[in-house]
């Protein structure tokens, strides 16, 4: 029976499709390619109406960043809601809110209502809620699988998006020449139907908040402050704004190099991108052996210099089916290195900034195909479409050099689970939650002959107690006696620093293992609390 169930775990270990063995995932997972493909098919329904109305390039073009301004302007407040309000509650809220605007959508273009800028509004209006539901969407995956089976779920869900991104607008022009943008707008409200019903079934656990609950701007600063102080999570984010500007290059100008260079039509231009989602979807079968053989690091670099190749062949090919072959390979870089990212961001995200991190995330990931994009459309407008994908090919190699400071952690390598140890404070008047700033001291008693080690894992202490929530740190040594040492830190309130007894993890352990192992009393350090007065 040991030996069956040896197996049993093994297998699973190395599939790529695991994670839909569980339901509720399962379920979710195909309900978000039912409205990722709606998400694709109102993204040409809209530019299409748009162009029904005027010939305005300039509003054409507002259409797309209608619907993009809201990811960038909301980044780091939707992860701070997904972080403080209830995961399961926020996505029905989102979800909710975006069936509303895209079936009122329908409903103005089908009765004939519906002008420009009530087109930009609503559009506007829609981005608002994808903007609130992408960092709580990508926060509850590791609620819904078992930790070793993220990288899986989150090749799964890359290969969602990308398989309904070639799909959805082929499916779109078809239905916009036959039913009009009104049914596509309405098709795509009918599409998060799954998704809620999915959500409204999910039995979330949730374990109930010890601590008081986070206001929006402290949560906001607290995950700002953590992002600061967590090399780990800045190494995800420089490496993914890295791959995406330079990748980026491929997705903007792979319709002009179909038409120009190749010749092709519209039809054309959608198999080269069916070719690139086919690609995904072969990388995500081969992802978790590949994941057994490479580390993130190298398989992020083998997949970068696919992905260059690739751009190369799509620079020079004049043969349609060498193209469409190449782009095949290209999916699986893509899907290879998006999903490493997001595992990577996943991973270093403890539960309690988990949504502030991926909001940062994605803030990175589309700002970086926004300014790409722009920028190497500009660049084409002075160079020829050839030169400036040779450019991208060689700034994806080049841009590899940063692997050797920003080394991705690979899943396993942080242990995030809290390790709650710290004893409560010794109050006589309970403080008020936002009564503060908070100053903590912690006296040690070190051995004069050892100063030198104990300030190198004090370095390393300070930015433990920054990422967690101090906005101030310093250690003292006292003149008249120089075996006493004493660090203080400054928290901004009462409720901060008892959050902030909640956050430190596991994986800090040694180094306040490593640190109180100096001190020479019985014991760890004495710490007191001392709290601002207004005078």
């Amino acid at each position: 029976m040991q030996n069956d169930n040896q197996i049993k775990q093994s297998t699973k270990k190395f599939s790529s499709f695991s994670p839909l063995r569980e339901h509720v995932f399962r379920a979710l997972w195909i309900a978000t390619i039912a409205s990722y493909l709606g998400t694709w098919m109102q993204d040409v329904g809209e530019s299409w109406l748009m162009v029904s109305f005027t010939n305005s390039p300039i509003l054409v073009a507002l259409v797309e960043t209608a619907g993009s301004l809201p990811v960038v302007l909301l980044a780091i407040p939707a992860g701070a809601l997904a972080d403080i309000i209830d995961r399961r509650r926020l996505l029905l809220i989102t979800q909710t809110w975006m069936l509303l605007v895209a079936a009122l959508m329908g409903i103005l273009t089908l009765s004939g209502v519906m002008r420009s800028w009530s087109l930009l509004l609503l559009t506007f209006t829609l981005g608002l809620g994808s903007a609130l539901n992408g960092p709580v969407w990508q926060a509850i995956v590791p609620e819904l699988v078992p930790r070793s089976e993220l990288p899986a779920a989150m090749t799964l869900s890359s290969v969602a998006f990308n398989v309904s991104r070639a799909v959805g607008p082929a499916l779109a022009g078809f239905l916009v020449a036959t039913a009009g943008s009104g049914a596509v707008f309405l098709l795509n409200a009918l599409s998060f139907v799954g998704v809620i019903i999915v959500i409204y079934r999910w039995n979330r656990l949730v374990e109930k908040s010890i601590t008081p609950r986070e206001e929006m701007w402290g949560a906001i600063r607290a995950g700002i402050r953590y992002v600061r102080n967590a090399p780990e999570v800045q190494a995800v984010l420089v490496r993914t704004g890295v791959f995406i500007f330079f990748a980026s290059a491929l997705w903007a100008l792979l319709a002009l190099q179909a038409k120009k260079q190749l010749g092709l039509s519209a039809v054309g231009y959608g198999v080269l991108l069916g070719c690139l989602g086919t690609g995904a979807v072969l990388g995500a079968a081969l992802l978790s052996r590949a994941r057994e053989i490479f580390s993130n690091n190298l398989l992020v670099t083998v997949s970068t210099v696919l992905f260059a190749i690739v751009s190369l062949i799509l620079a020079h090919s004049r043969i349609a089916f060498l193209t469409g072959g190449s782009l095949l390979f290209g999916g699986v870089a893509w899907i290879a290195c998006m999903s490493s990212f997001n595992t990577a961001a996943q991973t270093v995200a403890p539960a309690w900034a988990r949504g502030r991190v991926l909001s940062l995330f994605t803030f990175v990931l589309l700002g970086g195909i926004a300014v790409g994009s722009a920028v190497w459309g500009a660049v084409a407008s002075r160079l020829n479409i050839s030169n400036t994908l040779d450019l991208a090919a060689i700034g994806l190699i080049v841009g590899l050099l940063f692997s050797l400071r920003y080394r991705l952690v690979k899943s396993g390598d942080l242990a995030l689970e809290p390790w709650i140890h710290w004893p409560e404070p010794i109050v006589v008047l309970q403080p008020k939650a936002d009564q503060g700033p908070v100053l903590v001291t912690v006296e040690y008693r070190i051995d004069p002959n050892r100063t030198s080690e104990f300030r190198q894992v004090m370095r390393e202490m300070r930015r433990v107690r920054m990422r967690d929530g101090a906005f101030r740190w310093g250690l003292y040594t006292d003149t008249a006696n120089p075996a006493r040492f004493v660090e203080t830190f400054l928290v901004e309130s009462w409720a901060e620093h008892l959050r902030q007894h909640t956050r430190i993890t596991e994986a800090d352990r040694t180094i306040e293992e490593r640190a109180f192992a100096f001190h020479l009393d019985d014991g760890p350090p004495e710490a007191t609390h001392l709290i601002s007065e207004s005078v």
